[in-house]
């Protein structure tokens, strides 16, 4: 970009990891305009333990007025996007010179907020702590990560509460290393968590999730599960509704984008997406959304300078994860150049346990948590 040139437009669609990432690292050198319905960025990785800490819970939530020091931020929902631009809820268009669609996906409370406005948000959680801290006995549907997660956490405050999960799979987080499995169940035993594979419900519960009235639910099987509360931890839902007329991108089934090495929209150069949204063969975490940002960042800031996008994006073949039960429990895997490696408890604690990366984003959005 040539001195005196104007800067060019950059509509961020979505402000979650991903987009959040990517506008911040754009903020210098072009005109980044952040499209979010949020009031705030809600750091999903520590809303389990939100639920369960209420005096922790506040730690989550972000405002988005510290992220850019140039850019704008606009609370608005975008309905549409073209080639040339967004269009809001209002009926506003707003004119862009590239585009970088964010929006992820949702997901269950309370991995996941239901609401768009923090202080509602933190008075859900609120609320839900309450209900969960009367029950006895929970129930959590979806063994995967985040149910398991849930688990620990509530383990962690209540020992003594009763907590069930049920999966209709039979094995326990499938293509990880069989001593990521074993560890896994050796720690769930020894939390006193009770897992049911292989088990699905003939119905959901009659209660809404999060609410504490007992209830009883029958499995396929027969068998019969009382409890207290539960929470449904399995259901994701890529959010893509405004590319529904196919304008910008032909959706895959699972209403993810294709995208390309350099992680452009199929057919567009000027057009990126990044994180959940994305078809990329890989598991949908913060961490890789983060990792696609830098890739799309890095390739706008050499099309502005002029010269030709050269950074791709290449999916770890092996699956990893930190799955922290607890402050102080879980375990994980990451890639090593050997193979992949287990790490123990200790190790998760102290990469993302202990405080679950929010100091990581307190960074990002330029603010001071004592």
């Amino acid at each position: 970009m040539a001195n005196g040139q104007q800067r060019p437009t950059v509509a961020v669609v979505g402000g979650g990891y991903g987009g959040a990432a990517v506008a911040k690292a754009l903020d210098e050198e072009t005109d980044v305009v952040l499209i979010d319905p949020k009031d705030a960025f809600v750091h999903a990785a520590g809303s389990l333990r939100a639920l369960v800490r209420p005096d922790w819970a506040g730690n989550i939530f972000f405002p988005y007025d510290t992220l850019l020091k140039r850019g704008a931020v606009r609370r608005e929902r975008a309905v549409a996007v073209d080639p040339g631009g967004v269009t809001l809820a209002s009926g506003e268009r707003i004119a862009a010179d590239y585009l970088v669609l964010a929006t992820g996906s949702d997901y269950p409370f309370p991995a996941k907020m239901d609401s768009d406005l923090s202080g509602e948000a933190l008075a859900r959680l609120h609320e839900a702590h309450a209900e969960l801290a009367a029950a006895g006995r929970v129930l959590i549907t979806g063994a995967g990560p985040v149910g398991l997660e849930l688990a620990g956490e509530i383990k962690a405050v209540w020992p003594d509460k009763q907590v069930i999960i049920t999966d209709p799979a039979g094995e326990l987080v499938p293509g990880f290393l069989p001593e990521f499995r074993e560890e896994l169940l050796r720690q769930l035993a020894g939390l006193g968590v009770e897992l049911r594979l292989g088990t699905a419900l003939a119905e959901e519960p009659p209660t809404a999730p999060g609410q504490h009235r007992p209830f009883t639910v029958t499995t396929t099987e027969g068998d019969e599960i009382a409890a207290d509360l539960w929470f449904r931890c399995y259901g994701v839902r890529t959010n893509g509704d405004y590319l529904a007329d196919g304008t910008v991108a032909v959706r895959t089934p699972q209403g993810r984008v294709p995208v390309t090495g350099t992680l452009n929209v199929e057919g567009h150069g000027h057009i990126y997406a990044l994180g959940d949204l994305t078809d990329l063969a890989e598991a949908k975490m913060a961490g890789y959304a983060m990792k696609h940002a830098e890739v799309v960042a890095q390739n706008i800031l050499a099309q502005v300078r002029g010269e030709e996008p050269a950074q791709v994006y290449r999916p770890s073949p092996l699956p990893s994860v930190l799955l922290p039960l607890g402050p102080g429990g879980g375990v994980g895997q990451v890639p090593t150049p050997d193979g992949p490696a287990v790490l123990p408890a200790a190790d998760v604690s102290a990469y993302k346990g202990t405080d679950l990366f929010t100091g990581r984003f307190a960074e990002l959005f330029n603010i001071s948590r004592g």
